[in-house]
C-alpha cells in the first residue's frame, strides 16, 4: 500500500509539473493542418522525449550537486522558487495560451517536449526528486512515475481534438489556470522542505 501511495502521488505531482494543459494548446494550434497519422507521431516523440528527458534529469540531480558543490537544501529552495514563477505566469492569459504556428515544421521536442512540458522549473524539481528519492525501490517508483506521466502526455495529446470539442479554449485555459494553482502549491512545499532542512 506505501508504494502504490508514493506512486500515485509522485504520479500527480509529476503530471502537474508538465503542464499538460499548456502542452495541449501548442499541440492543438501547432497541429491543425496535420493528419491523424501525423497527430500521432507527433504524440508519440512528444511523450517519449519527456520520459527519456525525466528520467536521465531524475537521475542526475546527486551527482551534478556533488560534482558543483550544491547543497540538496539550496537547489530545493532555488528549484521551488523557479516553480513558483512558472504557476504564476500560468495564471497570465498568453502564458496560459500558447500558439504554435501550423507551418512551425517538427514540434515534437521543441517546443512541445521542451520547454513547454520540460521547462527549468520541471527539471529542477525532478533532479530534486531524484536527489530526495534514495534506495532501489525509490528510484524505481520514481522512473514508473515518470512512465506513466509519459503515459498520461500521450493520451492527453491523442485526445487533444475531443477535448478542445467538450471545454473548447476557454476551458483549457482554466484546466491551465488550475494546474498553476496546484504547482504554486508543489513550489511552497519544496521551498519550505528545503528552508527547514537547512535551519536545522
Amino acid at each position: 500500500m506505501e508504494f502504490i501511495g508514493h506512486f500515485f502521488s509522485l504520479t500527480v505531482k509529476l503530471f502537474a509539473l508538465v503542464t499538460p494543459p499548456v502542452v495541449l494548446s501548442a499541440f492543438l494550434s501547432g497541429t491543425r493542418t496535420y493528419d491523424d497519422a501525423q497527430k500521432k507521431r507527433t504524440a508519440l516523440r512528444s511523450s517519449v522525449a519527456v520520459f527519456v528527458l525525466g528520467a536521465m534529469f531524475y537521475f542526475m540531480g546527486e551527482p551534478l550537486f556533488s560534482i558543483f558543490g550544491i547543497t540538496l537544501d539550496a537547489f530545493r529552495i532555488g528549484a521551488g522558487t523557479l516553480l513558483f514563477l512558472t504557476a504564476v505566469s500560468l495564471m497570465n492569459e498568453t502564458a496560459s495560451r500558447p500558439y504554435i504556428s501550423p507551418d512551425a515544421g517538427e514540434i515534437s521536442i521543441v517546443p512541445l517536449a521542451i520547454p513547454l512540458a520540460m521547462g527549468p522549473a520541471t527539471i529542477g524539481t525532478i533532479m530534486v526528486m531524484g536527489a530526495t528519492d534514495t534506495g532501489f525501490m525509490a528510484k524505481a517508483t520514481g522512473l514508473l512515475a515518470l512512465a506513466a506521466t509519459a503515459l498520461g502526455i500521450y493520451a492527453a495529446l491523442r485526445c487533444a481534438g475531443r477535448v478542445e470539442r467538450i471545454l473548447g479554449r476557454t476551458g483549457i485555459a482554466v484546466l491551465s489556470k488550475l494546474t498553476g494553482l496546484l504547482l504554486a502549491a508543489i513550489a511552497a512545499q519544496v521551498v519550505f522542505s528545503g528552508i527547514r532542512s537547512f535551519l536545522r
